[in-house]
């Protein structure tokens, strides 16, 4: 796909994020592959960094059975975490700001150095992480009623909103990550369950599928970054009022509440 057509796609997801107004999928309307949608991503990613904003990590998407099966995929995808949009433990997230907002509870990794493919593999990523740390992932979408495909969803920075972080800080060495059980409540009341097993079998596999597929972009996992491999279970659907918890076995736990 030409670069003037990629162009138009990035900045019609751009205006419908700033603007609140959806559109239809890239991939339905135009025809979109996987390349071309992560080159609308960068190309956004880059118009954000001009504006400075920074950048403090990334996400990697469709890790687990249930997200894949949801969507209708059965490969991941990666997208950028930005400065702004980084939530505390127990804050607020306002949805006025967003569109279709979902939860999805996930095992974050902050790396103590870098990561860059090819050839990473789980134990790389355990060794070159600093901690890890109960998170929320808020994805969202700027394309209509979430009819989306692997592309589109690329496209709009593989569907990331917000991101909270939990308080607690643990070693990998000091958990069986795989074996993590996780409680995710919504208004006190549990609404689904997962382990850490759920995202490919092992939360490090998709940061270590991720620091591979960076390399083919010429990017590398930089010390300090934030990496949260995927959700434990399905997405779960938050409105104003609602308040959301996820409790995982050893890390502790992150809550969100919505106004």
């Amino acid at each position: 796909m030409d670069e003037s057509t990629l162009k138009e796609i990035a900045q019609r997801l751009e205006n419908a994020e700033r603007d609140r107004i959806a559109i239809e999928a890239p991939a339905a309307v135009i025809g979109l592959t996987v390349a071309d949608a992560y080159r609308v991503q960068m190309i956004n990613v880059d118009r954000r960094v001009a504006h400075g904003r920074r950048i403090v990590g990334r996400k990697v998407g469709l890790t687990s059975i249930a997200m894949q099966k949801m969507l209708g995929v059965n490969e991941p995808d990666f997208g950028h975490l930005f400065d702004d949009m980084m939530l505390a433990s127990g804050g607020e997230c306002p949805v006025g700001k967003l569109m279709l907002p979902r939860v999805e509870p996930e095992i974050a990794f902050v790396l103590a150095r870098d990561l860059r493919g090819p050839g990473i593999r789980r134990e790389d990523v355990l060794a070159a992480a600093e901690y890890v740390t109960p998170a929320l992932e808020i994805i969202d979408t700027r394309i209509r009623d979430w009819k989306i495909t692997l592309a589109d969803t690329i496209a709009d920075n593989a569907s990331s909103a917000r991101v909270a972080l939990g308080e607690r800080r643990t070693r990998v060495s000091a958990v069986d990550l795989a074996a993590v059980q996780m409680v995710l409540e919504k208004n006190g009341d549990v609404v689904e369950k997962g382990a850490g097993a759920a995202v490919l079998g092992h939360p490090a596999e998709p940061v270590a599928w991720l620091a591979n597929k960076l390399a083919e972009f010429g990017q590398t996992l930089a010390a300090g970054s934030v990496i949260i491999p995927g959700a434990l279970c399905r997405a779960v659907e938050v409105a104003a009022g609602d308040s959301i918890t996820a409790s995982f076995e050893g890390l502790g736990s992150v809550s969100v509440r919505f106004v």
